[in-house]
């Protein structure tokens, strides 16, 4: 594989290869439930603090995870809309059981 992946199907091999780590998923999935919850929060007040607060929530746990459990760079700073598409598939697919935490 390259190191510019060319396709998003290239991409996720690797992006799950960076979150092999038990409690890095954990900590991604936290985080991404948070961003979601703060969405619909910003939809249902039309409080933008809102949407600043989801960032926070979802990097601040995704980075934890990379920083301190995988001890790798996240993917987000080579690979920013991959990346954010790679986080919602792995979300999803742990919820449907496709992916293990």
């Amino acid at each position: 594989m390259s190191t510019q992946p060319l396709t998003f199907a290239e991409f996720y091999p690797r992006y799950l290869s960076e979150h092999s780590r038990r409690g890095t998923r954990v900590l991604h999935f936290i985080g991404t439930t948070l961003v979601i919850i703060c969405l619909a929060m910003l939809l249902r007040t039309g409080n933008w603090n809102w949407l600043a607060t989801g960032v926070v929530a979802a990097y601040g746990f995704a980075w934890v995870g990379h920083f301190f459990v995988e001890h790798n760079r996240p993917a987000t700073f080579q690979h920013p809309w991959y990346s954010l598409l790679g986080d919602f598939r792995m979300y999803f697919d742990l919820w449907r059981g496709r992916e293990k935490f």
